[in-house]
């Protein structure tokens, strides 16, 4: 690197040949040749400049106009979810306050069946016992009648001869049919 810095120190001291001649003294060079490379630029360079800038200034501009359009249509977009849900909110509420009248109702129609299946049970229940009592008491009446009978045959066969025997038998078996009528 030294080398090169050498070398362009080592320019400045040549002779000048006439009114030609290179300048190497960058310091008094540098402006001059950036002023003239800029006035070039900007002289043959503005329009093209100006074509660029116009153009990138009509994209962002399109750009920004999609931008608004999509944000406006986001909004409404928006506004009509805000409105639907609130629908459904209010339908949910709805349905919900329904749902529990119907669940009360429910549950008292099903506590007033209830009760009345209780109720029947019971009234069977108590159908079925006064039936049992009555059966009950009909074998006890018609056990003890056999055996008051037997007992009245047996005292009739050792006492009564036999032609008493058959007019009582003949007795006993007209007052048990009609017994037996009646019961029937």
């Amino acid at each position: 690197m030294k080398n090169v810095i050498d070398s362009f120190v080592s320019l400045g001291h040549w002779p000048s040949a006439g009114s030609f001649g290179f300048n190497t003294d960058i310091l008094a060079t540098n402006p001059i040749n950036l002023s003239v490379v800029l006035g070039v630029l900007i002289y043959f360079g503005k329009g093209v400049l100006n074509d660029l800038l116009d153009n990138r200034k009509q994209r962002i501009l399109s750009t920004i106009w999609n931008s608004e359009e999509l944000c406006k249509g986001a909004i409404e977009q928006l506004e009509r979810a805000r409105a639907r849900l609130c629908k459904v909110e209010m339908e949910a509420d709805e349905y919900r306050m329904n749902g529990y009248s119907e669940i009360e109702r429910e549950k008292v129609n099903f506590i007033n069946a209830t009760s009345d299946s209780l109720e029947r049970l019971e009234n069977y229940k108590n159908e079925t016992l006064r039936f049992e009592q009555q059966r009950a008491i009909n074998q006890v009446r018609q056990r003890v009648f056999q055996q008051a009978l037997q007992g009245a045959l047996g005292t009739l066969n050792s006492c009564l001869n036999s032609e008493l025997h058959f007019r009582t038998i003949r007795a006993n078996i007209g007052i048990l049919g009609a017994m037996q009528e009646i019961t029937d």
